[in-house]
């Protein structure tokens, strides 16, 4: 039986809110913990992250600074930053409540605890330093709620549109990070020592704010460079939270749906297609330096098929 857009819609941004919530959860925690321990102005560890969640103009309307405490609150726990962690589990737990019919209870009770857990804090976790353990809690809530759907979802056109969520959000939070990274500093090969052991400070946050240190270290074995991090984030076939990985399943997931609506919706899956496509055979050369797709570009195709899917999903009733 095929969905009604209004479920579709429902699941697909479960999915997505799911999913910003543990990006902002592990960018936040690494980029807190880096500004005490490294030298430099806050606004220059902050602006990237601050940046994912609409630049730093709103933040300093409410709090008049901007600074780690501020930033830690306005990303962690304030509710009136639509893009914190907990108003993106707030709104998870909302497109799940319309759901409770749909979805295993198991999942229904997973995002539920995570909300009643996480979106009533305040300022006093930070004062008790707590930041680090609210955005484990924050990670390991959509680990945890991805990891249930993935047991017990079956793969259905619901379990498509909740994982296209899912993949969509993924490249588009990988993309604007390494958009906010990629200085022509950074990509500069020869620099003074202070300036270039800051880089590679900044670079290993990249990293680990995308659990890729690791898989990084593994896989490339010329230390923390940021052009090999930029091209094992963006085209890494197998690293899980690689642009490439997340739009291969986007696609997937959109041939799914396109199943059980064949002829339907074509559009979609043109343009999941040709943006596989152009990381399938893209060189980091081709996107850093030739800009052919450069990231904005990538970033445009991207949020186009988030628009493509909502046009000939959600919007037909």
């Amino acid at each position: 039986m095929l969905l009604l857009s209004r479920l579709a819609e429902n699941l697909f941004w479960m999915g997505r809110y799911m999913e910003r919530a543990e990006n902002t959860a592990r960018l936040l925690s690494v980029n807190y913990y880096a500004t005490l321990e490294s030298a430099g102005s806050a606004r220059d560890h902050w602006r990237p992250l601050l940046d994912l969640a609409g630049g730093e103009g709103a933040l300093r309307a409410h709090y008049g600074r901007v600074d780690a405490r501020s930033v830690g609150s306005w990303l962690a726990f304030d509710r009136e930053n639509p893009s914190s962690i907990a108003s993106s589990l707030a709104f998870a737990r909302s497109n799940a409540r319309g759901l409770r019919d749909r979805i295993p209870s198991e999942m229904w009770e997973a995002v539920n605890r995570a909300y009643l857990n996480l979106c009533f804090e305040t300022g006093d976790i930070l004062d008790r330093d707590g930041l680090f353990e609210f955005c484990v809690a924050a990670r390991d809530a959509s680990q945890f709620f991805f990891g249930i759907a993935f047991a017990t979802l079956p793969r259905d056109e619901g379990w498509s549109f909740m994982r296209a969520g899912q993949m969509l959000e993924r490249a588009d939070n990988t993309l604007r990070v390494l958009q906010g990274r990629l200085t022509p500093e950074a990509l500069r090969g020869a620099l003074e020592p202070a300036a270039a052991v800051q880089i590679e400070q900044r670079w290993a946050q990249v990293l680990k704010g995308a659990s890729a240190y690791e898989a990084y270290r593994k896989r490339i074995h010329a230390g923390i460079n940021p052009r090999l991090i930029a091209g094992f984030l963006l085209l890494d076939e197998y690293f899980p939270r690689s642009v490439r990985y997340s739009v291969q399943n986007l696609h997937d997931a959109l041939e799914q749906i396109h199943r059980c609506h064949p002829g339907e919706h074509p559009e979609v899956l043109r343009l999941s297609r040709w943006l596989v496509a152009r990381l399938e055979f893209a060189q980091v050369d081709d996107i850093l330096t030739r800009q052919q797709p450069g990231l904005s570009d990538l970033l445009v195709d991207v949020n186009g098929v988030g628009a493509a899917i909502t046009a000939a999903y959600f919007e037909q009733e």
